[in-house]
């Protein structure tokens, strides 16, 4: 049989390995050149990987879980006329007997205790392994209780057995036999003396921390958490707060979101305003390279987005060219885009500068990590009514906390508060933005 393997191919700056989410053609499947054939996370994104031949998936490179180097074999194309005579020449002999013990044959795929394939009774008709739709900390999970996700029927998308599913299975286990052990026969208290001091005898031993669990992180997470120890380590920050007066900034959001029948993220306008500070402060949009300071010469913003499974940033490419208009679309395609996980690496990376909105949720002023690789980051709260002196006299207006963190090896403070300043001046007044 004529097979053909195609090994995980590099799909994003810097990629080495990837986990293998989930299979989308099960092993004995035909499938079509170009179709998507395998999900897999890499440390950003969540992506589906095509197919380059046409066939028979003879066998995949890796269960659901596992997590595969670059250059190793993915899965195993073969011919399709081919496989369908193997399965005719598979039904027509009899079972071979089993090998001598002493001898050893490489096996893909075998079972271990971290196998994330369950596979159905020996009888089956083909050699093709049962795949249960389930997330590898919910494997991990029903792992650690010996649940069998074979019995369970998942409640999420396409099936998939959730984190909910295995839990409601654990809560009626170990329940057995339980009521027995909470209800031990009593006996009379030890009598202590009367300042309630104990026995010179009496053992005291530690309270119960209560029960509790131990997970590991995802890939996601454990990406965000080297890369935010890796800034922190080695980029000396500085950060510096100060207030915008959002009154203007409110009515012109308001006015271009009637006008376009739109609503206008507040990134949209953040990003706008910052693009002329960063022009006339270019080290700002910057990368410290060893001894040099490497001046882009493009805008690509980075914006923050919240997701479920964590920070990502996504980024805007070349935002100085864009209409508050584009800028709007933009914001939201990625941010969206980002919370399903359908974002590619290069979506994902290669930011000049950073903005994160955590006035989204409610925040205020913060001291904002520089993403590696760029030397600021710009932080947005959200606008809350205060009482402001406004041409001597006293006003409620809406105030905007800002924070900036730069690296204060390539930034002095003094230019960092020339930047912010030029910042606050375009916010506080959106035409000198718009105009340009």
């Amino acid at each position: 049989m004529a097979t053909r393997e195609f090994k995980l191919p590099d799909i994003g700056e810097g990629l080495t390995e990837a986990e293998i989410v989930r299979w989308l053609v099960a092993e004995g499947d035909k499938v079509e050149a170009d179709q998507p054939v395998v999900e897999v996370e890499t440390d950003k994104a969540v992506v589906e990987i095509p197919s380059p031949y046409s066939g028979v998936v003879v066998r995949h490179g890796g269960a659901e879980g596992d997590t595969i180097e670059v250059g190793q074999v993915l899965v195993v194309i073969g011919d399709e006329e081919d496989a369908a005579a193997d399965e005719l020449e598979e039904r027509q002999e009899p079972p071979a007997e089993p090998e001598p013990a002493g001898r050893s044959e490489p096996i893909v795929g075998s079972l271990s205790e971290d196998a994330e394939v369950l596979t159905t009774s020996e009888d089956r008709p083909s050699n093709r392994s049962t795949q249960v739709k389930a997330l590898p900390l919910v494997r991990k999970l029903a792992r650690e209780h010996d649940i069998d996700l074979t019995g369970i029927e998942g409640s999420g998308p396409g099936g998939r057995i959730t984190r909910e599913d295995v839990e409601a299975a654990i809560e009626p286990a170990s329940g057995d036999g339980r009521r027995e052990a909470e209800e031990p026969a009593e006996e009379p208290p030890e009598p202590r003396e009367a300042s309630g001091a104990r026995p010179p005898d009496e053992e005291v031993e530690p309270g119960p921390r209560g029960e509790g669990e131990r997970r590991q992180l995802s890939r996601l997470r454990r990406t965000i958490a080297a890369n935010m120890s890796k800034s922190w380590a080695e980029i000396p920050h500085v950060t510096t707060f100060d207030d915008v007066d959002a009154t203007r900034l409110v009515e012109v959001r308001a006015a271009l979101g009637h006008r376009y029948d739109m609503t206008i993220p507040m990134e949209a306008l953040v990003v706008k305003a910052v693009i002329p500070a960063l022009r006339e402060y270019p080290d700002f949009n910057a990368t410290l390279d060893g001894d040099d300071l490497v001046l882009h010469g493009r805008h690509d913003i980075g914006i923050a987005v919240d997701t479920p499974e964590g920070l990502l940033v996504a980024v805007i490419r070349n935002a100085g060219s864009m209409s508050v208009v584009e800028l709007a679309e933009e914001v939201r395609r990625l941010g969206e885009g980002a919370k399903s996980r359908s974002l590619g690496p290069d979506e994902l990376s290669g930011q000049t500068f950073t903005i994160s909105n955590i006035g989204a949720v409610g925040g205020g002023h913060g001291t904002p990590i520089v993403p590696y690789g760029t030397v600021a980051i710009l932080s947005v709260g959200r606008a809350r009514e205060k009482p402001i002196v406004f041409e001597d006299d006293l006003v409620i207006a809406p105030v905007m906390p800002l924070s900036l963190s730069y690296d204060h090896r390539a930034i002095d403070g003094a230019v960092g508060r020339r930047f912010i300043s030029l910042v606050i001046e375009n916010l506080e007044e959106p035409a000198l933005f718009l105009s340009v």
